[in-house]
C-alpha cells in the first residue's frame, strides 16, 4: 500500500494539533486527525480540521493495527497534558501518555509504519538548579506527567530500528496563540489575567526557571522531522530538546515582561514563601545541530503582543481558571459524563 507523505496525528484536536495541521499540509502530503474529540468544540477561529485530508473520531484505546498501515509517518501528541490533570487522574495519565503511547508504537512498526514522533517534555529535568539540561543529563522528574515521559522515551528506545525510526522531542513549556486555546500555560495565563484581571499573580516566588517554547514553534519542529529524509538519518533513536536558549526564563522575569507590554500590569507576589518545586534551563544546541536550517521565531515580545490582541477579543471571564480554556475543567466534566 502506498504511504509515503501519509501522516497521522494522534490527538490532533488539542492545543497543539490544531496548529500543526497546517504547517504539515504540503503538496502531495496527506494528513489524517485522530482523536476522541474531548477539547474538539473549544473553538475560537476557523475549524482546522477541515484542513486534514479526513478526521477519525476514536477513542485512541480502541485504535487497531489495521487502522495504522496506511501511514509513513505517526505523531502521538495524545496526553494528560500537565501536572493538574495528571494529580488528579494518576492512572489516566499513566494509560494515555505510557501504556497507550507504546501499544500503538508496537502496532505502528509491525504495520510497516517508517517514522513515530512522540511529543515528551523538558519537564522530566525537574529541579536541577541554573546550569542548563542537555539531553544526556540528569533527570529529575516532580510529577506523575513528567515520569510517563520518561518511561516512554526508554520504552520507545527499545523498539526502535533501522526501519522505525523515533523521535522524542522534549519541549519547553508552551505558549501561543491556538484555535483550541489553552489558558492554563503560565504565559497564557499571565496574558489572560492581565486582560481580565488588570494584575498578574504569581502562586509562588517567581525564582524558577521554565523554558518556553511558542505553539508555533513546536509545530515547525514536528513538521521538519516529519518530512527529514529517512536517508539522512544516522540513528535509529533521537532524543531532542525542543526550543530556544534565548526562552530561558525565570517566572517573575516573564510576568515582569507582560507587565511592562500591556499597560503596565501591575504584577503580585501571591506567596513570596512559596517555592516552586519545578525549576529548570535546558540547553537547545542539538536541535540546532541536527537542524542548521530550521528557522524558529524567537521574538517572545512580539507572541505576548500577538496573544493579547487576540485573546482580548475573546470573551472570557475573570475567573477563568474555571473555564472552558482550562484542560483540568473539561476533563472532570466529560468523565463525569462518560466515565473513563
Amino acid at each position: 500500500m502506498k504511504r509515503k507523505n501519509k501522516i497521522l496525528i494522534i490527538g490532533n484536536q488539542g492545543y497543539v494539533g490544531s496548529v500543526l495541521v497546517k504547517f504539515l499540509k504540503k503538496k502531495n502530503t496527506s494528513v489524517y486527525g485522530l482523536d476522541s474529540g474531548i477539547f474538539s468544540k473549544i473553538l475560537i477561529d476557523k475549524n482546522p480540521d477541515k484542513l486534514l485530508s479526513k478526521q477519525l473520531r476514536i477513542d485512541i484505546k480502541k485504535i487497531n493495527t489495521s487502522l495504522l498501515n496506511k501511514f509513513e509517518t505517526i505523531i502521538y501528541l495524545a496526553a494528560i497534558s500537565n501536572d493538574p490533570m495528571g494529580n488528579k487522574f494518576h492512572n489516566l495519565t499513566l494509560e494515555t501518555n505510557y501504556n497507550l503511547c507504546l501499544k500503538i508504537a508496537k502496532m505502528a512498526k509491525k504495520q510497516g509504519v517508517r517514522k513515530f514522533i512522540f511529543a515528551s517534555s523538558c519537564s522530566v529535568y525537574g529541579s536541577v538548579g541554573k546550569k542548563s539540561r542537555k539531553e544526556n543529563d540528569k533527570l529529575d522528574p516532580k510529577t506523575i506527567y513528567a515520569k510517563t515521559k520518561i518511561w516512554s522515551e526508554k520504552k520507545l528506545k527499545n523498539i526502535s530500528s533501522k526501519n522505525f525510526k523515533v523521535f522524542c522531542l522534549r519541549f519547553a513549556t508552551a505558549c501561543g496563540y491556538s484555535p483550541r486555546i489553552r489558558l492554563d500555560l503560565v504565559l497564557n495565563d499571565f496574558i489572560t489575567s492581565a486582560i481580565v484581571n488588570k494584575n498578574i499573580t504569581l502562586l509562588s516566588d517567581g525564582k524558577a526557571w521554565r523554558p518556553l517554547i511558542s505553539v508555533d514553534n513546536m509545530s515547525r519542529i514536528i513538521s521538519y522531522f516529519t518530512f527529514k529524509s529517512l536517508i539522512s538519518l544516522e540513528k535509529n533513536f533521537y532524543i531532542i530538546n525542543c526550543g530556544t536558549n534565548s526562552w530561558n526564563f525565570r517566572i517573575i522575569s516573564l510576568a515582569k515582561k507582560v507587565s511592562s507590554l500591556i499597560k503596565k500590569t501591575p504584577v503580585i507576589i501571591g506567596n513570596a514563601n512559596e517555592n516552586d518545586k519545578r525549576s529548570y534551563k535546558v540547553n537547545f544546541n542539538y536541535l540546532k545541530k541536527l537542524a542548521p536550517d530550521l528557522k524558529l521565531d524567537e521574538n517572545i515580545d512580539k507572541l505576548i503582543l500577538q496573544m493579547y490582541n487576540k485573546i482580548k477579543k475573546v470573551k472570557i471571564d475573570r475567573n477563568f481558571r474555571q473555564s472552558k480554556f482550562i484542560r483540568l475543567v473539561i476533563l472532570e466534566k466529560y468523565l463525569k459524563k462518560y466515565g473513563n
